[in-house]
């Protein structure tokens, strides 16, 4: 896309391991443009944060393999020695991780450690990034802010500890903010309340954002375009509402089809995806999804394309006949 801010150009992510090597992520492609809010949905294991880890820069291990291009602005993050690419991670690229209770340092004070970032990343001295520290936490909805920087991450809840995360990734106005599961493990009433902090904060900061999440009612709510990753990659790209009004690929029927439809009577019960995620170690020949397929037919042994079948917007890697799919779908999505 020409007028992309970031774009993922077939990103591989390969780990070798004693029982041979795992392709976490295999020729993902990815474009965000500037103020798009894009989801990446999928099961656990699909390759959803592995991919985004390698965008940071944030895989260290020596078994690891990454090949592709990252590019930010047109610049290639992947050749990027370290010391520019720290720069990077923070200044222009934020992270919201999964687990707050991890990502956050527990010795630590939550205003030091959002403090560290801003003297990292911006001259400051000590007394004005604590009084920048008091106004991101009071931005993110904490009360009396000037007192709670001064607290440690375990005397905070979990939603109130999602609220630092953001906080933290918000402190130096980043180009592009990547949420992993930014309501996990959180009460209904505090995903909406992060749902709808997340939406101010885009709205009022004019930030990208790439949303990591396997709830696809959180994708409904935010997101404007949605990438399905099965497996290590894409299997369909298109607009939320068109993927939600008439998803492509039978895998993204199946996570649909799981989904609970509020205020309508319930005919039968939920669909589920029969079987399991394929190994990454020794994967299926041909489309990954075919043995678990309802749809399979003998041209799934060829390993199908993410391409335009159906329009010049919508990406999907199916062989199935477009002509059909909607019948065959009607099975699968209530």
């Amino acid at each position: 896309m020409p007028d992309a801010l970031l774009e993922v150009c077939d990103l591989s992510v390969s780990f070798r391991t004693e029982n041979g090597v795992v392709r976490a992520v295999d020729g993902l492609s990815l474009s965000l443009a500037l103020g798009e809010v894009v989801g990446i949905v999928g099961e656990s294991g699909s390759g959803k944060t592995v991919s985004m880890m390698a965008v940071m820069g944030l895989i260290r291990d020596p078994n690891a393999v990454i090949e592709g291009q990252v590019l930010l602005r047109g610049r290639d993050l992947m050749q990027l020695p370290r010391n520019e690419m720290r720069l990077v991670r923070g200044g222009e690229i934020a992270m919201i991780f999964q687990d707050p209770m991890t990502a956050l340092t527990p010795v630590y004070t939550v205003g030091w450690q959002i403090a560290e970032q801003l003297r990292a990343h911006q001259a400051m001295t000590r007394k004005q990034a604590r009084a920048r520290v008091a106004e991101l936490l009071a931005e993110v909805g904490i009360s009396n802010p000037g007192r709670r920087l001064d607290d440690y991450p375990h005397q905070f809840s979990g939603g109130m500890r999602q609220r630092v995360m953001i906080a933290m990734a918000l402190s130096c106005n980043p180009s592009i903010l990547i949420a992993d599961e930014p309501t996990t493990a959180l009460d209904v009433t505090i995903q909406a309340q992060i749902l709808e902090l997340m939406k101010r904060l885009q709205r009022d900061h004019g930030s990208s954002i790439l949303l990591i999440t396997h709830d696809m009612g959180v994708v409904s709510d935010l997101a404007e375009r949605v990438a399905v990753m099965y497996a290590g990659s894409v299997v369909e790209e298109g607009s939320k509402a068109d993927v939600f009004r008439d998803p492509q690929h039978p895998y993204t029927w199946g996570l649909l089809g799981s989904i609970p439809r509020v205020g309508r009577p319930r005919v039968r019960r939920l669909a589920a995806i029969p079987g399991l995620p394929p190994s990454l170690i020794d994967p299926p020949e041909g489309c990954r999804f075919a043995p678990r397929c309802p749809h399979r037919f003998d041209r799934c042994s060829v390993r199908p394309e993410l391409a335009p079948r159906v329009s010049a917007n919508r990406l999907d890697a199916c062989h199935l006949d477009p002509a059909i799919r909607p019948s065959l779908r009607h099975r699968s999505v209530a």
